[in-house]
């Protein structure tokens, strides 16, 4: 008994002793070496840049998001094919501890209100973010909540291979393994321009097939691959074709790459299983299929594992625009903020003025289309031995919040959304369960719940503009049914005066 007792005080002196001793965090801030971690390269170079600046106490040179955005800008203006975008002068006189700016999201909401009112037509949605979205998390849950009030069906836009597949259950999507592929998160300059979701396919092996196969989900909305269709770029190679291979039957499609853009429509109407085949297609870039319906609301997942959002200042405006006037982007959500954390500076003053500078240049790649900033969600860091909110989350949070300000987008703060400070923790160690052991990621029930959130701030904003723009719109249409009435009035009068 007496030495069990004093191996208790021991034990705890020695405690004591290097617990005043450790350092406040036991685990490093600084970025994991491992293979498995995607960093983007403009990130790095912007931190690089932002650190030197510190150092030096000058201005920062321009990054690598800066040039390419006035390159790429510069180049497809010359084929005389891009329109030039006026920012409007939109309004909100939110505080900033408040700020949702709904009403930059007015372009949308009208072509919801369209939907609804008149039964017509499409709303696409496209989401760009990072592993937090990876496997379709969060949004084909916001997919589902849309369709299931607005309708719609598909998963709409896939490329031919993703990181991620295994992972997804709303498509079913495998590939062969001798795809070469281009990212623009490690490469600046590719053969051929990005497509949508940030990467260009090419054929790397012209003896062994080079295919792709998708295959509906089970998820509700998503049972079926809607009017397939294939986009590509511009080739020179003219003998290029895909077959298509349904059950026992193969048909052939030429791909002729004479456009910035080019499409070939692989079926009419829906089917649960398609495999694609490409022959002779070396040098064709390729982007994807799309297998969304001609109706309804549609949200196209474009995540990135290891994006910080800068690099979708590579994209080509007159690639883009093409794009916009195939899909017809009513709305652009950007969620990003996982892998901007924790580099050695809790100043994000350089993030705000890049993320200003890549939302102008998407507002030119995606004419009309609104746009909305998803915050950071909150990570949890261990500091003395307990997990607490990581104390680089709030300034990044704030960093978003301030572009999205200074840029007029609308603005979901994630991080208050799910519970403000200490809430990853909760989130984790809570049952049933909603985010993973990394405090950092959420499961799919979290990623369900998050959803939820989106989707209502999103409806909320979506009420006010009926209460406001809706009432509107009805006296507006109520006045032209009136004038033409009246016109047609007029109109009968003298058809009758002139027979007399």
């Amino acid at each position: 008994m007496i030495q069990s007792l004093a191996i208790i005080i021991l034990a705890s002196g020695f405690f004591l002793f290097f617990k005043a001793n450790l350092p406040q965090k036991i685990f490093s801030e600084a970025k994991p070496k491992t293979s498995n971690v995607v960093i983007d390269s403009l990130l790095l170079e912007a931190i690089a840049n932002e650190k030197e600046a510190d150092v030096i106490e000058k201005t920062p040179p321009k990054d690598a998001g800066e040039e390419s955005v006035e390159e790429d800008a510069g180049e497809t203006t010359k084929e005389g094919e891009v329109m030039i975008i006026n920012e409007e002068e939109l309004f909100s006189n939110e505080n900033e501890a408040s700020f949702k700016g709904m009403v930059f999201l007015d372009y949308f909401f009208g072509r919801l209100y369209q939907l609804e009112t008149q039964n017509d037509g499409r709303v696409r949605i496209a989401y760009y973010g990072d592993s937090m979205t990876d496997g379709d998390m969060i949004v084909q849950d916001l997919r589902k909540n849309y369709q299931d009030k607005y309708g719609g069906s598909g998963v709409g836009f896939v490329q031919i291979t993703s990181e991620s597949a295994q992972s997804r259950g709303s498509v079913v999507h495998k590939y062969s393994s001798n795809w070469k592929v281009q990212s623009y998160l490690n490469v600046k300059k590719p053969r051929s321009p990005f497509g949508i979701g940030g990467q260009v396919f090419f054929v790397k092996d012209t003896v062994k097939p080079t295919w792709v196969s998708y295959q509906a989900g089970s998820i509700r909305n998503m049972t079926t691959l809607n009017n397939p269709t294939l986009y590509y770029g511009r080739s020179t190679n003219t003998r290029g074709t895909v077959e298509m291979v349904m059950q026992k039957d193969t048909i052939r499609k030429s791909l002729q790459g004479a456009k910035a853009l080019n499409k070939v429509k692989l079926v009419n109407g829906s089917l649960k299983q398609l495999k694609l085949q490409f022959v002779h297609a070396d040098s064709i870039p390729l982007y994807g299929v799309d297998v969304s319906s001609a109706i309804g609301v549609q949200v196209d997942n474009f995540s990135s594992r290891g994006n910080s959002g800068l690099p979708l200042s590579l994209f080509n405006v007159n690639v883009m625009q093409q794009f916009q006037k195939e899909l017809d982007y009513s709305l652009i959500i950007l969620h990003y903020g996982t892998n901007v954390l924790n580099y050695g500076s809790y100043n994000y003053s350089w993030y705000t003025k890049q993320m200003n500078k890549v939302v102008s240049h998407l507002r030119q790649c995606f004419p009309k289309a609104s746009i909305l900033v998803i915050s950071t969600a909150d990570k949890s860091t261990k500091y003395n031995l307990t997990m607490q909110t990581d104390s680089a989350v709030t300034p990044l949070m704030r960093a978003q919040r301030k572009y999205a300000m200074e840029s007029k987008t609308g603005f979901f703060n994630l991080y208050e959304a799910m519970g403000g400070k200490g809430s990853m923790v909760k989130w984790v160690e809570e049952s049933p369960t909603k985010a993973n052991k990394d405090y950092t990621h959420f499961n799919f029930r979290g990623a369900q719940a998050v959803s939820s959130l989106i989707f209502k701030q999103l409806e909320e904003g979506y009420a006010a503009y009926k209460a406001e723009k809706g009432k509107e719109l009805t006296g507006q249409k109520n006045k032209n049914k009136e004038d033409s009435v009246q016109t047609t009035k007029v109109q009968n009068e003298i058809f009758t005066v002139s027979n007399d």
